[in-house]
C-alpha cells in the first residue's frame, strides 16, 4: 500500500479529526416487506419515501416518533455499563490496542477485524479521512488506525474510553455489534449502517478468545459442576465460527453437540431483529419477547448493569450455571438498562424486513411457488401471511418439524419458534433453521418434503419443479 506521509501524522491527524467528527444517524437500509413480486423486486427510492410532518402529527404520535429515535441511539451506541466487564474485567481494550499503546500483543489492525467480521460505519468518517482510504493513505495494518477509527465513534457496535494520553482506558459493546452490519458500499466491511440485520461475518469466538483475562468465563462454566479452564474455554470459542454465538452455554454449561460431520451444533446463528412487529415471540426457542429478549442480553450477555428476573432460569437441573450464579434475578444500582428498554423496543418493532434486491430471484416462478405455499406444501398452515408465523403462540415441538431437540431443551418450552420469512436473502449466509444445518432454501424444501413436516409425516410429494419454484417464493419474501 503505497501513502503519501507517514501513517504517524495521519493517525494523528485522524485523532484530531475525531473530536469534531459527527455520529451521522444513517438512514437504515431496510425496506418495506412487501412481496416484491407484486412491485417488481424494486426497492424504493429513500428520496422518495413519506416522511412525517413533525409539524402536523399529534402529540401520540410525535411520542412514539421520539421513543424510536431515541430507541435508535441505543441500539446503537449504548453500552448499558458493559465496559466494567468487557474492559475491566476481561481487559479486551488491551488486546485491541496492543503493548505499543499500553496494551498486550500486537493489538487489532483494521485489517484484522475486519477478517474477523467488524464493521466501519462510512458515515462516521469525516470526508477527508474517507478519502485518504480511498487513496491508500490509511495504514489498515496498524492498530494505531483502529483506535484512530474507535476515537471516531466508526467501529459498529463498539465504543472504546480513553485515557488523556490517547490509550485505552476500556471498551464496551452494543446490540449493533451482533446485529447491525453495513452495505459495502465503501469497501468490504465499510458502509452505511443495516441496524438489524444479523452479522453473519461476525466470529464472536474469535473476538472474545483475544481477552487477556478469561479465567472469569472459565469460573462462570465452573459453576455448572464440571471445573473448566481458559484453555477448554479458548476451545470452545474457536468452534463457534462467523456468524454465530451461544447464549445458552452460560446458562447451562452444554458447550458441545457434534452433528455426524463434526460440526459443532451448540452456537445458533444470530438471527435478524427486523420484521418483529406482530411477531410473538423471539429468538429460534422462542425465549420470550423482543423485549424479554433484550433485557436479558443487556444483563446475561452483553454483562451490562440492569435489572432482569425469570424465575424460569432457577431450575439447577435444566440451567444449573444460571442458578449457581442467581441469572434468575438480576439487581443492579444504578439500572442502566431498564429505562431503554421501552425506546429499544419501539424502535425495533419500527424497522421492516427488507426487500429483496431487483433481479434476485424469478418473478413468474415465485408467483407459482405462492400457490405451491399456500397449498400443497402446507408451509402457510404455519408461516401464515403476511407475518409468516403463527398469530398466537407459535411453537413446537422438535419432532412436528422432524429435528434433533438439542437446542430446544436448552430453552424453557423446549420447543421451536415459527421464524418468520421476510428478508430471507439478508440472513442467507451460513445456512438455515437455528444452527444453519440445511445450506440452502432448497435444502430446506427437501426436508420438510421427505419428512412430512405439516403432513402428519407423510412425505408431501413435491415435485421438482414445485420446490424450484417454492425457493424463487421464498427467495421474494
Amino acid at each position: 500500500m503505497t501513502r503519501n506521509r507517514s501513517w504517524i501524522s495521519l493517525v494523528a491527524g485522524l485523532a484530531s479529526i475525531a473530536c469534531i467528527a459527527c455520529n451521522q444517524a444513517s438512514a437504515s437500509s431496510s425496506r418495506e416487506g412487501v412481496n416484491p413480486s407484486l412491485r417488481g423486486g424494486e426497492s424504493e427510492p429513500e428520496g422518495r419515501r413519506p416522511r412525517p410532518n413533525e409539524d402536523e402529527i399529534g402529540p401520540d404520535e410525535a411520542a412514539a416518533l421520539g421513543l424510536f429515535r431515541q430507541g435508535k441511539q441505543i441500539f446503537r451506541f449504548d453500552t448499558f455499563g458493559d465496559e466494567d466487564f468487557w474492559g475491566g474485567v476481561l481487559g479486551l481494550h488491551k488486546a485491541i490496542e496492543g503493548r505499543a499503546f499500553g496494551g498486550v500483543g500486537d493489538g487489532v489492525s483494521p485489517a484484522t477485524a475486519l477478517a474477523v467480521g467488524l464493521k466501519v460505519d462510512v458515515d462516521a468518517l469525516p470526508e477527508e479521512v474517507q478519502e485518504a482510504i480511498a487513496e491508500g493513505k490509511v495504514d489498515l495494518n496498524s492498530p494505531a488506525t483502529t483506535l484512530a477509527l474507535l476515537k471516531l465513534n466508526a467501529v459498529v457496535g463498539v465504543t472504546g474510553f480513553f485515557n488523556d494520553n490517547g490509550s485505552l482506558r476500556s471498551m464496551g459493546i452494543q446490540c449493533a455489534l451482533c446485529h447491525s452490519t453495513v452495505d459495502n458500499s465503501f469497501a468490504t466491511g465499510i458502509g452505511h449502517r443495516l441496524d438489524a440485520w444479523p452479522n453473519r461475518d461476525l466470529n464472536v469466538g474469535a473476538i472474545v478468545s483475544l481477552a487477556p483475562n478469561l479465567q472469569p468465563v472459565a469460573d462462570l462454566l465452573s459453576l455448572g459442576g464440571t471445573k473448566v479452564d481458559v484453555a477448554t474455554v479458548k476451545q470452545v470459542l474457536a468452534t463457534w465460527g462467523p456468524g454465530k454465538f451461544d447464549a445458552e452455554v452460560f446458562l447451562d454449561e452444554k458447550a458441545v453437540h457434534l452433528d455426524a460431520k463434526g460440526v459443532n451444533r451448540a452456537p445458533t446463528l444470530i438471527p435478524p431483529a427486523f420484521g418483529m412487529a406482530g411477531v410473538n415471540l423471539h429468538t429460534w426457542t422462542g425465549w420470550g419477547s423482543v423485549t424479554h429478549w433484550n433485557a436479558f442480553v443487556a444483563n446475561l450477555e452483553m454483562h451490562g448493569k440492569g435489572t432482569f428476573f425469570d424465575p424460569r432460569l432457577n431450575n439447577a437441573s435444566q440451567f444449573p450455571i444460571a442458578t449457581a450464579a442467581g441469572f434468575f434475578d438480576v439487581r443492579n444500582t444504578p439500572d442502566l438498562i431498564t429505562s431503554k428498554l421501552a425506546a429499544l423496543h419501539v424502535y425495533q418493532l419500527g424497522l421492516p424486513a427488507p426487500t429483496p434486491p431487483k433481479g434476485s430471484f424469478d418473478r413468474a416462478k415465485a408467483s407459482a411457488g405462492q400457490a405451491v405455499f399456500n397449498g400443497k406444501a402446507k408451509c402457510a398452515v404455519c408461516h401464515v401471511p403476511p407475518l409468516f408465523t403463527e398469530p398466537g403462540w407459535n411453537m413446537h415441538t422438535p419432532a412436528e418439524i422432524a429435528i434433533d431437540d438439542f437446542q430446544a431443551n436448552r430453552a424453557p418450552d423446549k420447543r421451536y419458534r415459527t421464524p418468520p420469512l421476510k428478508g430471507l436473502f439478508a440472513h442467507s449466509k451460513g445456512g438455515f433453521f437455528h444452527d444453519g444445518r440445511f445450506a440452502t432454501l432448497l435444502d430446506v424444501v427437501n426436508h420438510y418434503d421427505s419428512a412430512g413436516v405439516g403432513n402428519g409425516g407423510k412425505r408431501l410429494g413435491l415435485t421438482d419443479n414445485e420446490k424450484a419454484n417454492l425457493v424463487e417464493y421464498l427467495k421474494s419474501l
